[in-house]
């Protein structure tokens, strides 16, 4: 599990250090960079992975611009000439790289200037190991070959795994229902939604193969956030696997719904469950607007869900999202140090600042009396816009 990102002349984000927890609530007003922190953990997946460019940063849900972009620019000071971001893990083992692509003429693909690959005490890869290296590729990652050497059970190579499969993930409606394919497809699902049904059907048949108490409970507190179906399964339709949903309230000979059917918040439940619970999915990873189509009850239990969900295969599963509905916060419980929230602003310069937001004695006082949904919209906790 990352424990400390780092980053320097990423978009807005001029300088800072983040200490990250299991589950990673970032708010904000529109612009402050929420998205701008995700995407650099993004760019560092690409670096992890051995290459730096378009088709690597939008394989991992980074929006792609010319180079120019993704570096720091500010009014009162010159531009970075690299991109630097490093994380550490639990154990001490780190990962750190700094980039550069020519504003004037860019390249296809970025150039690594230094990279620091270290497992505990010891480097693995430096950067004296690439400047000693004759007729070095400057445009690949040499950790990322150096992975090959490294025991799977090693900290650094766990790091570097963890890394490479990070994605950040934006459902849509449409894609979720299958009435659009998703432009970025991976396994178990889409970064826009694909692949649902057959997700939904897995960790089904995981949950079910389990045959324990825990695993059945774990399935109920998925279906119980679908108040309205009895039940769901995924039947195959020709060469398509289609979601069906039992309602409760129709008769009972026509009261089957399929996902272009069925309430759209349904199936962003099925898809969050999914990524949190199947264990084939990533160890890190991202969502963009966790609260979009959700009622505001639902997303508090569904935000109180993520942090179980995610401990039930193994404990080092992560995620960081971004939300606007003031109702997430009150789902999450920020006595448990693993489950963090953060305020995201920009200063006066426009750099973007990250807090974390801890219960104070103050703010514990505040609570008794409202909750955290409340006390943002009274702007007690910041994050909120200058309007």
């Amino acid at each position: 599990m990352i424990r400390t990102l780092k980053i320097q002349g990423f978009k807005s984000i001029n300088d800072q250090t983040i200490e990250l927890g299991r589950v990673n609530c970032l708010i904000g007003d529109n612009g402050v960079g929420k998205s701008n922190l995700l995407e650099a953990i993004g760019v560092l997946s690409a670096a992890a992975y051995g290459i730096v460019d378009n088709e690597s940063l939008m394989r991992r849900g980074v929006r792609t611009s010319l180079p120019r972009l993704y570096k720091s620019s500010f009014s009162d000071q010159d531009p970075p000439k690299h991109i630097h971001i490093s994380v550490e893990g639990e154990n001490e083992e780190t990962y750190q790289v700094s980039l550069k692509n020519p504003m004037s003429h860019p390249k296809l693909a970025w150039i690594f200037i230094d990279e620091l690959l270290k497992d505990t005490q010891d480097p693995i890869v430096s950067d004296k190991q690439r400047r000693n290296k004759k007729n070095l590729n400057t445009k690949a990652g040499l950790a990322a070959l150096k992975l090959v050497e490294l025991e799977p059970t090693s900290p650094a190579a766990q790091l570097m795994q963890c890394l490479q499969e990070y994605a950040i993930y934006c459902p849509n409606t449409p894609t979720l229902r299958n009435v659009e394919s998703d432009a970025q497809p991976r396994n178990p699902v889409g970064l826009n939604g694909g692949q649902l049904a057959e997700a939904f059907a897995e960790l089904r048949k995981q949950l079910n193969k389990d045959n324990d108490e825990v695993s059945l409970e774990i399935l109920d507190t998925v279906l119980d956030l679908i108040s309205w179906s009895v039940d769901i399964d995924t039947v195959k339709e020709g060469t398509k696997s289609v979601l069906k949903f039992t309602d409760r309230f129709m008769n009972n000979s026509r009261n089957k719904l399929t996902a272009g059917d069925a309430s759209e918040g349904a199936l962003y439940v099925l898809f969050y469950a999914a990524l949190c619970l199947l264990p084939n999915a990533p160890h890190l990873f991202a969502i963009d607007n966790l609260d979009q189509s959700l009622n505001p009850r639902l997303a508090i239990r569904l935000t109180e869900r993520l942090s179980d969900w995610l401990k039930n295969n193994t404990p080092d599963r992560q995620i960081l999202f971004t939300v606007h509905n003031p109702a997430i916060l009150d789902g999450l419980d920020l006595t448990d140090p693993e489950i963090r929230l953060f305020a995201i602003e920009r200063d006066s310069n426009g750099m973007t600042c990250v807090r974390r937001i801890e219960l104070s004695e103050c703010l514990l006082k505040l609570n008794q009396e409202y909750p955290l949904s409340r006390l943002w919209l009274m702007g007690r906790l910041g994050a909120v816009p200058n309007v």
